[in-house]
């Protein structure tokens, strides 16, 4: 089972999600419900973010990334 998060959907049906670890460390596993909803949105999905408890930004491929939960408050 997938899930994610928190989706986000604009009145025009783009679509970001994030989904939210309590690790200073991310793997591409912890993209898994991101995929499988850019998969099903498909042009429609615009970005998804994995929040974690680090500093640094780290890109998954596309329109995915990995950020630091600290930034919500910079």
């Amino acid at each position: 089972m997938r899930e994610v998060d928190i989706v986000l959907e604009r009145d025009d049906g783009m679509i970001a999600a994030i989904e939210v670890k309590a690790s200073a460390t991310v793997k591409a596993s912890d993209f898994s419900g991101l995929r499988a909803l850019a998969e099903a949105c498909g042009d429609r999905f615009a970005f998804g973010v994995v929040l974690y408890d680090s500093t640094d930004v780290v890109p998954f491929g596309d329109r995915l990334a990995a950020a630091p939960l600290s930034s919500l408050w910079r």
